[in-house]
């Protein structure tokens, strides 16, 4: 399974923001990597490379490779509605971003490992595919077998979140995908609007 497996708190200080989660480095050295990175004076961006930068942070953001990505947002321009909005929409959609935003694993990394190592069921039925995507009325469940796994206990145990799109039994251990996220609903600070711009060269 492709996925980024690079430096993750160098990319984390290149954008600003504790995209992978919580930063321990990030909050210690919150400026960009390398050697000049505190002096460096930033030559004015080129739009080109304000919108390539905005790509490159939701894809780090949701562990999605380029050719992925590229899929994703053909996929939501082909939706009716707003397609920086429809593409965010199906990002969250994701099984593993799913199972991230219920808490039952601490980060999007961690999820998509869950999903593989066949941790994690759709309606009764075991999905090691982390880009699955959901529709409204699917069921995210925790294998009988694994529910006493040490990360996700933990996991379940230190969430303090909640989203309208989800709802969560932890009885159960197993969430329902409600329906899709409006934009207003999404906590990412993407400028989808310029993901779009950049596709529509």
């Amino acid at each position: 399974m492709a996925r980024y497996i690079g430096p993750k708190s160098k990319i984390a200080r290149k954008f600003g923001e504790p995209i992978f989660g919580a930063d321990k480095h990030l909050e210690k050295k919150n400026y960009a990597p390398g050697q000049h990175g505190q002096m460096r004076r930033r030559k004015k961006q080129s739009e080109y490379g304000i919108q390539l930068q905005e790509k490159q942070k939701a894809k780090y953001t949701y562990g999605i490779l380029e050719k992925q990505f590229r899929n994703l947002f053909h996929k939501a321009s082909r939706r009716k509605g707003i397609t920086g909005e429809n593409l965010l929409k199906l990002a969250e959609a994701r099984l593993d971003n799913t199972v991230f935003r219920l808490g039952i694993a601490p980060t999007r990394a961690a999820a998509r490992q869950l999903v593989t190592h066949r941790h994690i069921m759709v309606n009764g039925h075991i999905v090691n595919i982390p880009s699955f995507s959901l529709r409204a009325g699917d069921i995210v469940a925790v294998r009988e077998k694994s529910k006493n796994l040490e990360v996700i206990t933990e996991s379940l145990a230190s969430n303090n979140k909640s989203f309208s799109w989800l709802e969560w039994d932890d009885e159960k251990k197993e969430g329902k995908f409600l329906n899709y996220p409006e934009r207003d609903e999404i906590p990412e600070t993407i400028k989808e609007n310029l993901i779009v711009e950049l596709y529509s060269k």
